[in-house]
Parts: C-alpha cells; structure tokens; sequence
C-alpha cells in the first residue's frame, strides 16, 4: 500500500519541459532573419498560445485529459517546425552564400550552427520525454521503469533489473523506484546526436528508432554544413 501511495504523487512535473521550450524558443528567435520564417513575433506568438495554458491548467502530469496531452504533443511539433526551417534555410544558405549576408564570418556561422544544433537536442529530447511509454502522465502510475507498460526506451537502470531477474534488490546501485526523468531524455537526445547512433539507451519501438534516427540526421546535416561552409570562410 505504501509503495502505491508513493506511487500516485510521484508524478512528474511540466515545468522542466517548459523551460526547454522557453530555451528553444530564445535560440531561435536570436538566429538572424535569414535562418526564421516570418516576422519575429510569430514563433513566439505560436509557442505562447499552447505553453501559457498548459503551465497554468496542467503543470503537473497526472490524470491530465487527452486535450491536453493533445496540446502537449501539438507544442512540441510546433517548436520542431520551426527548428526544421531553420536547417532548411541552413542548408539553402550554404549553396547560396549570396543570400546569408549574416553568415559571412566563421564565427558567427559556428555560433548560429551551435544554435540549431542545441535546439534539436532540446526539441527530440521533448519528443522523448513525452512520447515514451505512452507519455509522462502513464509512467506516474507504474512504480518502477520496468513496469511501464509499451516502454519505448531500455535504460541502462531498466538493463540492471532484467538481468538480475527482476530482482531489483539484487543491484543495490539501482533505486528499486526509479523512473526516467525530464533530464534522462536530455541525455539520451544529446547523446545521440552527438553519436549519431544510441548510446547506453537503446531505443525499443519503430517510433522511437525512426525519431532518433531523423535526429541523427539533422544533427549530422547541420554539423557538416557549419564546419565546411566554416572552412571555406576561414580559408
């Protein structure tokens, strides 16, 4: 009884991942015109509209109701939208350099690069965070990460149990409550694109190889297009 008590209020909270779209955000709209869509006030107006309410009406995630997680999910595509343009512009500008007035120097292109690039990690970590095991609010009921039900994810935590059998106690490094957390998921994006390949986390579900896979990939475009359009500025 005591170990569902504890189970019902370690919910997780939204506020961490709020920040991470409020950082996305600000490294966005810093980027120079060439490298956004639309006027300035446009993806701030965009994010605003869905993380304002869901901060106020939802900051926990616990018995939240599917509209909300529906916002949720639409906030966090929204963010993606924008950082996918951004690439886009990226890789225009690297086959027009005429247009990128703004990227004439190595510095600011690494700069603005390093912009891009951190914003996806925030924006898969995000997908990550939510998507996994069917989102936050149904890992708060299972009391331990092995007994999430449809896990997308195997951490090295979750590796320990299975093979001790599910004897928990067995690995005493493990917190026989612990579950992945905001953070987790921030290590798992920034690893992979870094890597381009998993890590210590290994990807379990067709969703979860195909988002990490994609991350990878703008990971890797973006990393390729700064360093050799850096090259040829410094050369």
């Amino acid at each position: 009884m005591e170990s569902t008590e504890r189970t019902v209020v370690a919910h997780e909270p939204r506020w961490h991942a709020s920040l991470a779209v409020l950082a996305a955000l600000a490294l966005y709209i810093t980027l120079p015109p060439r490298l956004t869509i639309g006027p300035v006030w446009l993806a701030p107006l965009a994010v605003m509209i869905f993380l304002v309410p869901l901060s106020v009406l939802a900051p926990k995630r616990h018995r939240e109701t599917r509209r909300m997680r529906f916002f949720g999910i639409l906030l966090i595509a929204i963010v993606n939208f924008f950082n996918i343009a951004s690439v886009l512009l990226l890789v225009d500008g690297f086959f027009h350099p005429q247009r990128t007035a703004e990227l004439n120097s190595a510095a600011a292109l690494l700069r603005h690069g390093l912009q891009i690039w951190f914003t996806n990690i925030l924006v898969f970590a995000l997908w990550f965070w939510e998507l996994d095991g069917d989102g936050p609010d149904v890992r708060a009921h299972a009391s331990t990460a092995v007994e999430v039900k449809n896990a997308d994810f195997l951490f090295p935590q979750m590796q320990m149990v299975v093979a001790s059998g599910g004897d928990v106690s067995a690995s005493q490094c493990v917190d026989p409550n612990w579950k992945p957390q905001f953070f987790d998921y921030v290590y798992l994006a920034f690893t992979n694109s870094t890597a381009f390949s998993p890590t210590d986390v290994m990807p379990l579900s067709v969703w979860a190889k195909a988002l990490m896979m994609v991350e990878a990939l703008i990971s890797l475009i973006t990393i390729a297009i700064v360093l050799a359009r850096s090259v040829s500025l410094i050369q």
